[in-house]
């Protein structure tokens, strides 16, 4: 993906590192690419249409309106479909809250509480659709009134887990579901962790509740790591080993009460500027 990225830099435009011209050599068009023929092009088109359609619609990196979060990172991908309504600039002041679909009441309760405090105070909240945790998180800021996004493991047009599909209209209309992949693509192996690297550059932290070593929040955490951005471990989670391996590293932390990844987010916004009002919710 960051080689495509690349290119679409280097050619100025979709259409030209397509093939359809643009000063970039047609070596490296075509290693990252392939062959693009005239019918590859009106297939994407056609997609293009019947998404707008359905209600979403396409950004590209060329775009003012692409996340200026995800703008930063560099595995971006170089477009994003979406439903509602992104806000590149609005959004800088978000938080990713992710973790294992097997989730226990306990964590739940804790997403759920995270999810509305946090857009209570006036964050986005970014989580995956996903069942467990993430649903509990969008849950949380929806029922708080305020933005949250999801970021979609397959295609615009699908919703998976299929239960969560009224969850998906309601986040469309108090923020936004995003894809990276074609509209009608099914849920694979890899469009999972792919989700992962989005969820995490969209937001500039990420807070994970409950999750194996395996397992997808984990991942995230690593990406979070990787893009330069915040990590929360709720205090609960680093009884397991994968987490614990990461307490002290920097940029992370270890997380009691919600105030304190107000107070962090805070001080990411405006160094300067003291705490948040202090919101208490104990997380351990």
């Amino acid at each position: 993906m960051p080689r495509t990225v690349a290119l679409l830099h280097e050619a100025g435009s979709v259409t030209a590192a397509m093939g359809g011209g643009g000063d970039v050599d047609e070596d490296t068009r075509r290693e990252v690419v392939g062959d693009v023929t005239s019918e590859d092009l009106e297939w994407a088109q056609k997609l293009v249409a019947e998404a707008e359609e359905a209600g979403a619609r396409l950004v590209t990196i060329f775009d003012d309106a692409y996340p200026a979060n995800l703008r930063d990172v560099h595995d971006q991908p170089p477009f994003l479909f979406y439903s509602g309504d992104l806000r590149p600039g609005g959004d800088r002041r978000a938080i990713a809250v992710v973790g294992t679909r097997q989730a226990t009441d306990g964590g739940l309760e804790q997403a759920h509480r995270l999810g509305h405090d946090l857009a209570k105070a006036g964050v986005t909240v970014v989580s995956g659709l996903a069942a467990g945790i993430d649903t509990a998180a969008h849950r949380g800021a929806l029922e708080a009134g305020g933005r949250t996004i999801a970021v979609f493991g397959t295609g615009i047009r699908r919703v998976y887990p299929a239960e969560n599909r009224d969850l998906a209209v309601e986040v469309s209309r108090s923020g936004a579901c995003v894809s990276q992949f074609w509209p009608n693509s099914p849920p694979t192996r890899r469009s999972f962790p792919q989700r992962n690297v989005v969820t995490s550059g969209l937001s500039v932290g990420t807070v994970v509740v409950e999750a194996s070593g395996k397992s997808g929040a984990a991942q995230q955490a690593r990406h979070a790591l990787k893009h330069g951005r915040r990590l929360f471990l709720v205090e609960s989670l680093v009884r397991e080993d994968w987490a614990r391996e990461l307490v002290g590293r920097p940029g992370v932390t270890v997380v009691h009460d919600v105030d304190e990844v107000l107070q962090v987010l805070d001080e990411l916004s405006d160094p300067g500027r003291g705490p948040h009002e202090s919101v208490q919710l104990t997380l351990a």
